[in-house]
């Protein structure tokens, strides 16, 4: 097999989202004639050509009127204005509404209109002001990832609407961060390491989950002893619980392919299920740990904290898909895979590398589930062949699920429109027997 080409990520998470401090900015405007004074302009040729083919000089009185509104149009126009702009919070949730604020000073008389040019993803509100020359202009994210915000315009115009001034400033870029698809349940395994954690285990210890009695032996705690059972047997019986365990989680997230409906690709579906169990594992202190499998692989080895969080949400979020058919990966990496880990993959199981890396996973007796994301078939156009081809491409889907069921990796099929609680159900509800390969 050939060795994977890996590259781990910077070691430096992303910061908590702290409020944006408003920038001061010195912006020069760009004058023009405004729509008022064109026709203003338009008029005054109008009657100078009209008294000259006539030779009626009484035409020509037509255009001093607008001559002498022009005249003044350069009049104490300010060559540049102060514009304080935020952006609000530097990292959002998909669809978490922010706004930009903007003050505008310098204006000396002109009035000023302020708009929002979204970029991509963005979706651009309203326009509040507070009569006093601060705005604010709500946007929402409606993708995660790295997005500009788009740029902010400003149209000046002076008292007589004679001239227009425009200015343009670029906003920052912000982090966007997927809307985890977290489930309410999670897959516990039935074989846990010895490390402390908040999963029932079989073998008994100091945990809060009380599995039965026992003869009380001396050295035990008094505190335990279950008189109700000790009155019934005539000797004293000792209240025992579970361990509580923690457990290693591997994440893979196959974005190779961005596949589907917009906003319900593969590639959406992916991050938003692997940052949802991300979520979901850290909440009950399990060790997690994220693969991404795309032209190379980048990886982080299970951790915990916060700021480990951070680093994998960084990580989730620096792929934007891709697929290099010239890169042979068909094994993951050692370090990332702590033995007796659970092992959660979303794919749309397009990638013929990713599936020999599960079959080498299974072979290594790794406990794997992977949750296909796929919602969309290949267009088969108007053509026969179109459709034959479309036939066959199903066909060889169905067999490489079939072939990874045999082997025992369960499949499961995720829409994204339902909550992800319900194709996992059957594994969360109880735990997850480990089958060595």
């Amino acid at each position: 097999m050939t060795s994977p080409a890996v590259t781990s990520p910077a070691s430096q998470p992303a910061a908590p989202s702290q409020p944006d401090q408003p920038a001061v900015h010195w912006r020069q405007v760009q004058w023009r004639l405004s729509r008022h004074a064109q026709r203003l302009l338009t008029l005054a040729i109008g009657g100078l050509l009209i008294a000259v083919i006539t030779g009626r000089p009484v035409f020509a009185g037509l255009a001093a009127p607008p001559l002498l509104l022009l005249a003044a149009w350069r009049e104490r126009r300010p060559a540049a204005i102060e514009l304080k702009s935020g952006i609000g919070q530097r990292q959002l949730t998909e669809g978490q509404a922010s706004a930009v604020s903007a003050e505008l000073g310098g204006l000396d008389g002109h009035q000023a209109e302020v708009r929002l040019a979204a970029a991509d993803g963005i979706q651009a509100g309203p326009v509040d002001t507070d009569g006093e020359g601060g705005y604010r202009l709500a946007y929402r994210p409606l993708r995660w990832g790295r997005r500009r915000v788009g740029t902010l315009e400003v149209l000046l115009t002076d008292p007589m609407y004679l001239a227009e001034g425009y200015l343009r400033l670029e906003l920052p870029v912000i982090n966007c961060q997927p809307m985890p698809a977290m489930p309410s349940g999670r897959i516990v395994l039935n074989r846990l390491p010895s490390r402390l954690g908040e999963h029932p285990a079989r073998a008994a210890g100091e945990g809060s989950e009380f599995t039965g009695v026992r003869e009380f032996v001396p050295g035990d705690r008094q505190r335990r002893i279950n008189w109700p059972a000790t009155s019934r047997l005539g000797t004293l019986q000792l209240n025992t619980f579970a361990a509580e365990r923690a457990q290693n989680v591997v994440i893979i997230a196959d974005v190779t392919a961005d596949v589907g409906e917009q906003g319900l690709t593969s590639l959406d579906l992916t991050v938003r299920g692997a940052a949802g169990l991300i979520a979901c594992y850290q909440a009950a202190r399990d060790r997690v740990g994220l693969i991404m499998h795309a032209g190379t692989l980048s990886w982080i080895a299970p951790g915990l904290g916060q700021r480990h969080g951070y680093r994998l949400l960084d990580l989730l979020m620096s792929s934007t898909g891709g697929w290099d058919r010239s890169t042979g990966l068909t094994r993951l990496p050692r370090a990332a895979l702590p033995p007796g880990a659970l092992i959660v993959v979303f794919s749309p199981l397009l990638d013929y590398r990713l599936v020999e890396s599960l079959r080498d996973l299974r072979e290594r007796g790794f406990t794997v589930l992977v949750i296909d994301v796929l919602n969309a078939e290949p267009d088969a156009g108007r053509s026969k062949n179109g459709e034959l081809t479309r036939r066959l491409w199903r066909l060889e889907q169905q067999a490489i699920r079939f072939s990874l069921t045999q082997i025992g990796i369960p499949v499961l099929h995720w829409d994204g429109k339902q909550s992800l609680d319900e194709p996992l159900a059957p594994y969360t509800k109880r735990t997850m027997v480990v089958r060595r390969g």
